[in-house]
């Protein structure tokens, strides 16, 4: 019934179909759970309380006859003075100069519009002649398409409603919505389209909030109940005497939470179970050091190691430090796009014959020609810039090897459970002891001058600076000026004292490489880059980090840039040159100079920001939610959490005959039946 075709419901024919179609309305219940984005609520109040540039509602009476004035063609201005509160306001009518015949000297109207407490002017979107209701009126503002109106959409909705509401089925079992006083689905349903009053909308949308969390936490957990049950005999047995040993070789000794972070990772490479854990940490928190333990504990249990980095100078910096931390207790070989030739294939060679024990390399590790002997253990650093396919194709070349993705963008809790819910997290969120902390100031704009004097006494002394633009997403061309700009700036301000590089995003991958690789060979004494730093290049020099028109990028952003510093043991900067117009942006810059943590930081940002950003919109991987807000509603989503936890390991989907109906759904939409990759 609820499949039926949207043309079933009394009063859309083929072109609103069409339109509907557009808006991903294909049938009856496409329509039905199509909520509006918005609700107005008009509440006549007082004017003293009405804030400039709102939408408001007033009640009045109307002073004198309209005036009515027409302009250009067809256009036309309706003006006249309400009496409220013993004031006389000004309402505006536009292109509406039908209203004129209908409004009366002496009646009473009631206007909606935009307030202007200025000019005490309000001009009219909607009016309507006499009182306004005991009830304020809750209107329902649904995004559109095409030639569907808002009035178009509330009548079908309507329609829909009365016809088919018997047929939408209760998915959520009676206890839950008993404990949390939940309205049932149908009723759900008619109050988000037509809300009577505030109470019952706000009921609702907590209704379907809960419903969204409940069901897309249940379908992360069988995912990943059903990922770690369907491989097996990946028991890695290292040897935990080699492994203290390794440990003790470190010239420091592990945090507190390093060390839990390492054991829940040497828990699961000993369970027969495939691995697929995220280990989080700030920048600087010391992963590395937890990841090569790991690749060690796989080496003495007889297996392969690889490391997957972005960038291919990523790669070089790894396969340079871990040869330096393992000296000659592993073989270690570097495979990326340009080990060529005969090289190539020796490398090949020695990883098909199990004469490499680690792999370091960037996507060229996942190409066809690459065999290994026996992978036991991947690590995928910053995991959120690599693919599902890539992921996949990464398994399938080992026998089931236990996966570590690691980042350093610190996701707060709340989404990481959420957005990763089908991998185990690990966080490592305290500092090693002895790293100075990053000095960061804001500076306006016109401070500038003063920033490159100091950057100027710095190189004196031996150190190295940053400075990076925005990308302006809009336009490349603006974007590669604006470097452009801030280079010349920069060569006229030093006039030849410092060597100054440029990188930006229309460079080739060989001139980007080429360009960190002089500043991390300090050649180059001021980095002037656009693209945000490569992740992870450890340039040990670099003191300064100054990031200009700092308001355009969101906390987690500027937290990483600041993060490119501070990689030594001097002490270190971060400049924010910024003139913020709006609070949130002022907000954003008083936060970065009180705190050098990134969660604390990750967390205020989700606030400012939201979720989507967080990740970037593109591959956030982040479900798209109708009504809920992970970050608003994160409440709800740890009680969802909680109740799928339980649903699942009481195995309650298969055994309890009231949740029959979810387990229905979740076949039906979440593909669980299906083979997972």
């Amino acid at each position: 019934m609820l499949n039926d075709p949207i043309t079933a419901i009394k009063g859309i024919g083929e072109k609103m179909a069409a339109d509907l179609g557009e808006m991903g309305i294909h049938n009856v219940e496409d329509l039905l759970f199509y909520f509006p984005y918005r609700y107005d609520v008009f509440e006549i109040k007082p004017l003293s309380e009405l804030i400039h540039e709102d939408k408001v509602a007033i009640e009045g009476r109307i002073l004198h006859e309209p005036s009515l004035h027409f302009y250009e063609r067809k256009k036309s201005r309706l003006s006249f003075n309400v009496e409220v509160e013993g004031v006389a306001v000004k309402a505006v009518m536009f292109n509406r100069s039908f209203a004129k015949k209908q409004l009366n000297p002496g009646d009473t109207v009631t206007l909606t519009g935009k307030w202007d407490a200025h000019r005490l002017q309000i001009t009219v979107s909607h009016y309507k002649k006499g009182p306004a209701n005991e009830h304020a009126s809750i209107q329902p503002m649904y995004s559109l398409k095409g030639d569907v109106t808002n009035y178009k959409m509330k009548k079908v909705v309507r329609n829909a409603i009365k016809t088919y509401r018997h047929n939408i089925t209760e998915l959520l079992p009676e206890r839950y919505l008993n404990s949390y006083k939940l309205p049932d689905r149908s009723a759900a349903v008619s109050t988000m389209h037509f809300p009577k009053n505030r109470v019952d909308l706000k009921h609702a949308r907590r209704r379907f909030i809960y419903e969204e969390f409940l069901l897309f936490q249940l379908k992360m957990q069988l995912l990943r109940k059903l990922k770690r049950e369907s491989t097996s005999g990946n028991a890695q047995h290292y040897e935990p005497q080699s492994l203290r040993e390794f440990i003790s070789s470190f010239p420091f000794s592990l945090t507190k939470a390093q060390q839990k972070a390492l054991n829940q990772i040497l828990a699961d490479m000993k369970s027969p179970y495939r691995m697929s854990r995220l280990l989080q940490g700030d920048v600087g928190s010391g992963k590395t050091a937890v990841a090569e333990v790991c690749l060690y504990a796989s080496i003495t249990a007889g297996k392969q190691g690889a490391l997957m980095v972005p960038t291919e100078i990523l790669a070089e910096q790894h396969f340079q430090s871990l040869n330096e931390t393992f000296g000659n207790r592993a073989s270690i070989v570097l495979l990326t796009g340009s080990v060529k030739g005969k090289k190539r294939q020796e490398t090949l060679n020695a990883i098909e014959n199990h004469e490499a024990d680690i792999v370091v390399g960037t996507h060229a590790l996942i190409q066809d020609d690459v065999y290994f002997n026996d992978l036991g253990f991947v690590i995928v650093d910053e995991q959120h810039r690599f693919g599902v396919e890539q992921r996949r194709a990464l398994r399938e070349k080992g026998l089931n090897p236990d996966v570590l993705f690691m980042t350093a963008t610190p996701i707060p809790r709340t989404l990481a459970i959420t957005a990763f819910g089908d991998m185990d997290v690990s966080v490592i969120d305290e500092m090693p002891s002895g790293r100075k902390a990053i000095e960061t100031y804001w500076a306006k704009e016109n401070t500038f001058e003063r920033v490159l004097q100091f950057i100027g006494k710095r190189v004196e002394q031996g150190e190295q600076a940053y400075v990076v633009c925005p990308l302006i997403e809009e336009s490349d061309k603006l974007d590669i000026q604006n470097a452009v700009d801030l280079y010349h700036q920069l060569e006229t301000f030093y006039q030849g004292s410092l060597e100054i590089g440029l990188m930006h995003g229309r460079l080739s991958t060989d001139e980007k490489d080429r360009v960190m690789k002089q500043f991390a060979d300090g050649e180059v004494d001021v980095l002037v880059s656009t693209t945000v730093v490569e992740v992870g290049v450890n340039v040990t020099n670099a003191t300064i980090m100054v990031i200009y028109d700092a308001e355009r990028f969101g906390l987690s952003q500027l937290h990483q840039l600041r993060g490119r510093v501070g990689r030594g043991d001097r002490q270190s900067y971060c400049i924010l040159i910024a003139d913020p117009k709006g609070e949130t942006g002022k907000e954003r810059m008083r936060i970065m100079t009180d705190t050098n943590n990134g969660f604390e930081l990750s967390e205020q940002d989700l606030k400012l920001r939201g979720p989507g950003d967080f990740f970037g919109k593109k591959q956030s991987g982040l479900p798209e939610f109708k009504v809920a807000d992970m970050v608003h509603d994160y409440r709800a989503l740890e009680t969802a959490r909680r109740d799928a936890e339980e649903i699942i390991e009481n195995g309650l989907l298969e055994n309890d005959p009231s949740f029959r109906h979810i387990q229905m759904y979740l076949e039906e939409n979440a593909g669980l039946n299906k083979k997972l990759d």
